[in-house]
């Protein structure tokens, strides 16, 4: 089988879609729906819902229908309760429905995304599956508790990203602050607030390279792959 076949066999980058918090699998996979099909018909975006059920009112109660689930919850002092089940939840997920090149995260699932990937290159989570090739960020933050961050964000991130920073959205200089903790990290800014923006013109330009640069390193590794395969026979 020549190189030009495999490349037509290659698959779409496939990614494991983390909602925010007090919202749902399904919820996230509405919000997304702002994004033009140009976008969405080049990756495989699979949408679990968090493994708790919320304990408190959601924002989105009125413009979306419950259930509704939160991945951790938070004291005032920053204590995390179900955290570490939640990573152990998402990894199961990424076996699941695997193989998973990246994550992409809104809010809540932000955060939890963009901490996996500094505690996946330590070894300290994600240990049973692949290293992540990739993030897609929306509004992000860091983890505010201070031993899970130092955990996650003591080195920098070499995990290729893309965030999406808006202007009237509360978390912007938290997801400022964030993007120190990564290598080269692409950033499209927008107008909107706390939501999953629409695309305008150069937003869409910077994605589709994004998207075009991730689909280059998924095709590459699978003609690897099916090289090592045909070699061993």
């Amino acid at each position: 089988m020549s190189c030009q076949a495999v490349i037509k066999e290659a698959r779409k980058p496939k990614l494991l879609c983390l909602h925010g918090f007090r919202t749902s699998g399904h919820i996230l996979k509405t919000q997304l729906q702002r994004w033009p099909q140009s976008v969405l018909d080049k990756i495989d975006l699979v949408f679990p819902d968090a493994p708790f059920p919320s304990i408190g009112k959601s924002r989105v109660e009125g413009f979306f229908d419950p259930p509704y689930y939160e991945w951790f919850n938070s004291n005032k002092e920053y204590v995390y309760t179900n955290f570490d089940k939640s990573i152990e939840y998402i990894e199961e997920c990424m076996i699941k429905h695997g193989p998973i090149d990246g994550l992409l995260g809104f809010s809540q699932g932000s955060m939890l995304s963009a901490a996996l990937a500094g505690l996946q290159a330590k070894g300290l989570a994600l240990t049973k599956v692949p290293k992540l090739k990739f993030l897609i960020i929306i509004s992000g933050a860091k983890l505010r508790n201070e031993a899970w961050a130092d955990k996650a964000f003591s080195n920098t991130i070499c995990c290729p990203s893309l965030h999406f920073l808006g202007e009237l959205d509360f978390l912007k200089s938290s997801g400022a602050l964030l993007l120190e903790s990564f290598v080269d990290p692409v950033v499209i800014h927008h107008h909107e607030g706390h939501v999953i923006p629409r695309l305008d013109e150069k937003g869409l330009e910077l994605m589709l390279s994004f998207l075009e640069k991730i689909q280059n390193e998924v095709t590459n590794q699978g003609i690897q792959q099916k090289s090592l395969r045909g070699s061993s026979l």
